[in-house]
């Protein structure tokens, strides 16, 4: 027996992101269920082959494929399909057997992950239907995100999709052996949450008794078709959890265990997966008598946990332990010398039969080759792994520890020569740049004034109305932007015609503003690509990919920009184009930044200092481009830190220090401007309430945050107060539906339980980037007519009047219950 190579997951999307195109294509009505699945099936066959055949591993996964998202899988696999979605799609039983038409499961499938919305026109006789998506929300600490599963307290589980035997079979009909991969039981419990108004104590843990006949038949059909092992994710192994929680786990997998046993009597291994983080405190609740038959362990995350593991696993004579020494989350080349000696480690300790060499945690969080990365400086390449690049380091540091570390002499001589070029490269480290870090001084991370003070400021210059109505940033980035943006970056088109028809597409984007009657407007960021690979491309110390695509959600694919040395500015970003928009119209226009914790989160980040020095260095440069817009007009400055909660450890002991940096780092980069200037923040996607002290010492002027999506969770605690100004999302802008003016009525009047009313602004819930123009168009009307409705709502026995100027006081407008007299000044 020998030490075994195993990887845990597989970016989905394809070489050049074939999944998304087709996809999409689906979705717009180009492509049928059938064409779509034949796709996906090819893509699986390639990836399968490719790892097996190609790169030599040992254990390859299936059912780590998805259309959208892995958890949206589960729950649709374990029939956990809310009522609203089964009224529509399903009309009875049958079409919930795991056989039936993929058809109907597909258009169940995507309405959950993305809404679904039918106005049929007059005498048809089809029915009305307007359904939103369900909540998404961030996985654990990465830029992924996932449908979050609902469950209610008598909720009836059934196996409903045969998704995790289809692939099974289907790569075994290809001559690939493969361990399907499912999230465990208790993990699919602790990620959803429960259905509104249910009762206050009931808790999805709850549900596991009825869950598991479900995952025992899952097990069986795998067993009866032969499959060996089988990867049940738990990832919440390493969070915080309540001890009560080991008897859940005991209960699961006592269960799974019993159904993994085949007719033959050779039991299917049960591997149990954790990732992330050190799952040391909650080893009891795996030892001493889970019954399993593997553990993998995150080495890159809690390398610190490595000795206790090894210790506990020792005790179990026939426990495999995975050990996760390749980085599935950074693009870095391993140090195979110090992979190997961790696997020799559990070698000496547990023999070669009982040790397998893993990444970390699944590859779908990094780009799928650098076969593509034609034109990437060839010094910062030879540092870097993406997937195909991190099996093949498994695969060396496998063949290492079977025969020998001179069996991989060439190849480690080479990783050795990188490894150490990399550390000593002059690329790296900028003397004026650390110099400058040392210059910080707590002054410079404070506003000059309180919160009350500048807002009063802040009103006699803007004067804005009650509810002000703005947007998150970006609009529309169609094909013809895709398109010109492309011609201009092979040469195709000239720089003067880029910047004109960029200038042109800002135009129609303030005119559709206005039409709408916003009173914050954007100028729609049609120059970038991405909120942060944008940046990173006018900073020094990054580096980019031509085809470095990873899944955000669904079918967004993002290219983390890399951050390989130290960071600063060498000139103005977005001046001239924040000044040109404003020159478009007599109201504000919002500057608009990405700021430094969602810059270092959302790129692949240096490991060879802490990234708290990293973050500094980031803010120093938002910092100089704030100060730049300040002093060029622009008086409404955005500062984006969506990725603020995802940064967050997962483990809470953890929590203060990384909050006190990084809310550190926000206000070095925003604390520059006078009392007047307004600063504005956007988070989205994840539980806000969980660090709003932190959010409260941001000290931002207004924050807009994602909350429709949610079902306004951020608000409900009986103990949430926020004294600032607050734009809590009024619609979920990740669907196509368009959003009436009932249910943003309905939402306000929520926000107006826990809100003041001269607090709250309206807007979406994240950027528009993803909409099409016609969808923002009658969103944005829906919208701005909700918040006049409001303004202006009878109040004090049904008549109020509001005397109020506009920004450059050229209009008054007198309103008097629901009539306006519109008056110009002479």
């Amino acid at each position: 027996m020998s030490v075994l190579s195993a990887n845990l997951g597989f970016p989905r999307m394809g070489a050049n992101r074939e999944l998304k195109r087709q996809v999409e294509a689906y979705w717009s009505g180009k492509i049928n269920d059938s064409a779509l699945l034949k796709v996906a099936d090819e893509l699986r066959k390639n990836h399968w082959i490719l790892q097996k055949n190609q790169l030599g591993l040992d254990i390859v996964p299936s059912n780590d494929f998805s259309f959208y998202d892995q958890v949206l899988d589960h729950a649709f696999t374990v029939g956990a399909i809310p009522k609203r979605y089964r009224d529509v799609f399903i009309k009875n039983d049958d079409d919930l057997l795991p056989s039936a038409l993929e058809g109907n499961k597909l258009s169940t499938y995507f309405a959950m992950a993305r809404g679904f919305q039918q106005f049929p026109g007059e005498g048809s006789d089809l029915p009305v239907i307007d359904l939103e998506a369900m909540e998404m929300k961030k996985w654990f600490d990465t830029n992924y995100h996932y449908i979050v599963p609902e469950f209610e307290p008598n909720q009836q589980f059934k196996l409903t999709s045969s998704k995790f035997l289809d692939e099974y079979k289907l790569a075994k009909s290809f001559g690939v052996e493969t361990r399907p991969v499912l999230i465990g039981p208790v993990s699919l419990l602790l990620l959803g949450k429960a259905i509104p108004n249910s009762p206050t104590d009931f808790k999805p843990i709850q549900l596991l008794e009825g869950l598991l006949p479900v995952y025992e038949e899952i097990v069986r059909h795998l067993a009866e078709a032969g499959a060996c092992s089988i990867q049940f994710d738990e990832p919440c192994l390493v969070m915080d959890l309540d001890p009560k929680l080991a008897q859940s786990y005991h209960t699961a997998y006592c269960r799974l265990s019993i159904a993994a046993k085949k007719s033959s009597g050779e039991p299917i291994k049960i591997h149990l997966t954790t990732y992330f983080g050190d799952i040391v405190p909650n080893l009891s609740f795996i030892f001493p008598d889970l019954p399993i038959d593997g553990l993998h362990v995150d080495l890159i995350r809690a390398p610190e946990q490595f000795e206790s593991v090894l210790s506990a696993v020792a005790k179990h004579p026939t426990l495999q332990l995975s050990l996760g020494v390749v980085n599935g989350r950074n693009i870095w080349k391993s140090d195979l010398n110090s992979a190997f000696d961790t696997v020799s480690r559990a070698v000496a300790v547990l023999g070669a039969n009982r040790v397998i060499v893993a990444p970390s945690c699944s590859l779908l969080h990094t780009p799928h080759s650098l076969d593509a990365e034609t034109e990437l400086n060839p010094e910062v390449k030879d540092w870097l792994a993406f997937s195909v690049e991190k099996i093949k380091e498994i695969v060396l540091i496998t063949k290492s520890a079977n025969n020998g570390i001179d069996s991989i002499k060439v190849e480690l001589e080479d990783n050795q020569r990188s490894v150490q070029i990399r550390r000593k490269s002059s690329k790296i480290h900028n003397p004026a740049v650390q110099e400058r870090l040392k210059g910080v001084n707590p002054d410079m991370k404070r506003r000059r004034s309180t919160f009350d003070k500048r807002w009063t400021k802040q009103q006699e210059i803007f004067k804005l109305p009650r509810f002000p109505t703005t947007t998150i940033g970006s609009f529309p980035q169609t094909g013809e932007v895709r398109k010109a943006r492309a011609a201009f970056k092979r040469g195709d088109m000239s720089k003067e015609k880029y910047d004109e028809f960029i200038k042109d597409e800002i135009k129609k984007c303030i005119q559709l503003q206005e039409k709408n009657d916003l009173d914050v407007l954007v100028h729609g960021e049609f120059e970038r690509t991405d909120m942060v690979e944008f940046f990173g491309e006018h900073l020094e110390g990054y580096a980019f990919t031509k085809n470095g695509w990873v899944q955000s959600y669904g079918s967004r694919c993002v290219k983390p920009p890399i951050i390989y040395g130290d960071v600063y500015r060498p000139k103005p970003i977005t001046t001239e184009v924040a000044k040109y928009a404003q020159s478009l119209t007599k109201k504000p226009v919002k500057g608009m930044l990405t700021g430094p914790v969602t810059m270092l989160q959302w790129s692949f980040v240096r490991d060879d200092q802490h990234r708290k020095l990293t973050t500094q260095q980031l803010a120093l440069a938002i910092r100089d481009e704030v100060t730049d817009l300040e002093a060029c007009g622009i008086s409404i400055i955005q500062i984006d830190e969506p990725a603020l909660r995802e940064g967050l450890p997962l483990r809470h002991s953890a929590w203060k220090e990384y909050l006190d940096w990084s809310v550190d780092c926000f206000l070095l980069a925003s604390s520059s401007v006078a009392d007047i200037t307004q600063i504005h923040t956007h988070m989205c996607y994840s539980d806000f309430f969980d660090i709003i002290d932190a959010i409260r010492r941001m000290d931002v002027d207004v924050i807009t945050i994602e909350s429709s999506r949610s079902g306004l969770k951020f608000l409900r605690p009986e103990s949430f107060t926020y004294s600032n100004e607050i734009g809590p999302g009024i619609y979920d802008i990740h669907s196509p539906r368009i959003p009436r003016q009932e249910e943003m009525e309905h939402r306000l009047e929520e926000m107006l339980k826990r809100l003041k009313r001269d607090n709250i602004w309206v807007n979406p819930d994240c950027g528009l980037k993803t909409r099409k123009w016609d969808e923002v168009d009658l969103a944005l009307k829906n919208m701005t007519e909700v918040a006049k409705k409001f303004r202006y709502k009878n109040t004090n026995r049904g008549i109020i009047a509001e005397f109020h100027y506009f920004v450059f006081k050229t209009d008054f407008i007198i309103y008097v219950g629901d009539k306006d007299v519109s008056l110009r000044r002479e």
